[in-house]
């Protein structure tokens, strides 16, 4: 296979982070191991990008930094998006002008992971790689009334978004112009069709790196007491941990020595410690809130399940860390999350109603503290799972054979990515 010239558009990009920044990282770093890659990113990421070269040089990237001018800071991302619109325009203009100097095979937009906000690099006149996308998720009506007033304006507002951005010709352009859509997951794809995208295709956008599998890989299965979960992210009211905490009190009621942990920070938190007390279980729940990822993966060697009961993202990391270090899942059958975890793996817990989700997810409680066989099984089955679909070298290689069939280089066949 001929190297190619391809441009990757990765707003999101850092070292050594997970989510999208880890996304971006490794989605560039595995493309050049293949081809001969220029990367678009924020000026923001330059410092953390450039520390990491001095010690970690990757040939064959070049590396493009562009922020746009300093009045447009004045919309920021925290403020609608505005500002990673006005980046996406300013990238394209740098773009445009670098392929005719270059002349790329194949440009890519990576990051950010959103099938609501357009990519301007589709109008290249070259072809146009779309995703991974997500953002095609949505809360069950039925757990409306059970948010705070924050995550309830949060879900009107976001859902206000989708329907507007759906209608910009800009977003739907993008759909039209892209070769393929990479969709996180059923509920992306259905909106990347809707949009207008001719070819879609499942693809997951999380990973871990080999190094990262085989570390995680050597914990041991826990085998003494007490029986412990734990849940790990922002503490928003979309990560649905009220229901985790809810669902281990009826447990915690029936199996008094277990504990839950909770590791993250959100505006949620105050809500969830007094939810601890009202259950009865606040000497039972540990709320660590923020720590480095590095320490949130130790974290993993002292616990026996995650609980990851997200209602709607898009992929996420935690359910492939928990799996790689040998600890079963339980998730709601919704999103990323129910597309990473297989039946081997955990325990997907339908969603029909909170009072059905929460006496869903005690009895997988339950069933787990009672049988540490059956537990141990489904950790050594997540382990395999992960190394198979999530190792971010075998997804390089996918991705790698994808760009040369897109480009016209290989055979035309159905597009051979991570399909789950």
């Amino acid at each position: 296979m001929p190297p190619l010239k391809v441009l990757i558009s990765v707003y999101a990009c850092e070292p050594e982070k997970g989510s999208e920044s880890g996304v971006g990282w490794n989605s560039v770093c595995q493309a050049a191991r293949f081809h001969e890659v220029w990367v678009l990113t924020r000026a923001k990421n330059r410092g953390s990008i450039e520390a990491s070269l001095v010690i970690h040089p990757i040939p064959k990237i070049h590396w493009i930094f562009f922020d746009p001018p300093g009045w447009a800071r004045l919309w920021r991302e925290e403020r609608g998006h505005y500002y990673y619109c006005l980046w996406q325009f300013g990238a394209y203009l740098v773009a445009k002008n670098l392929n005719k100097q270059i002349g790329f095979d194949l440009v890519h937009h990576a990051t950010l992971v959103n099938y609501w906000m357009p990519s301007f690099l589709a109008f290249l006149p070259i072809p146009f790689l779309w995703g991974p996308v997500g953002g095609g998720e949505s809360a069950p009506g039925s757990f409306w009334p059970s948010f705070s007033l924050r995550g309830k304006a949060y879900e009107l507002l976001r859902d206000l978004a989708r329907s507007l951005n759906q209608l910009n010709p800009f977003v739907r352009a993008t759909a039209r112009r892209a070769v393929l859509g990479l969709a996180t997951t059923t509920q992306t794809e259905e909106r990347l069709r809707a949009l207008g995208c001719r070819k879609v295709s499942i693809y997951s956008e999380a990973g871990l790196r080999p190094e990262e599998i085989n570390w995680l890989g050597k914990f041991p299965i826990r085998e003494s007491a007490p029986f412990r979960l734990v849940s790990i992210g922002d503490l928003l009211h979309l990560k649905g941990f009220e229901f985790g905490l809810r669902a281990f009190a009826r447990f915690q009621s029936r199996f008094p020595s277990t504990e839950y942990w909770i590791i993250g920070d959100g505006p949620e938190r105050m809500r969830l410690e007094k939810l601890t007390y009202t259950q009865g279980v606040a000497g039972k729940v540990r709320f660590f809130g923020m720590i480095p990822r590095p320490d949130v993966l130790k974290t993993l060697a002292y616990c026996d399940v995650l609980v990851q009961p997200s209602l709607h993202d898009s992929g996420g990391w935690v359910c492939l860390e928990a799996m790689a270090a040998g600890r079963p899942v339980i998730c709601l059958d919704l999103g990323g999350p129910a597309l990473q975890v297989a039946k081997e793996t955990g325990i997907k817990i339908q969603v029909l109603s909170p009072s059905q989700a929460v006496a869903d997810l005690s009895t997988a409680m339950e069933e787990l503290a009672r049988d540490p066989v059956h537990r141990a099984r489904l950790g050594q089955a997540g382990r395999k799972r992960v190394q198979r679909l999530f190792n971010w070298e075998e997804k390089g290689e996918h991705l790698a054979s994808l760009y040369a069939e897109l480009v016209g280089t290989k055979p035309q066949e159905t597009p051979q990515v991570v399909q789950l």
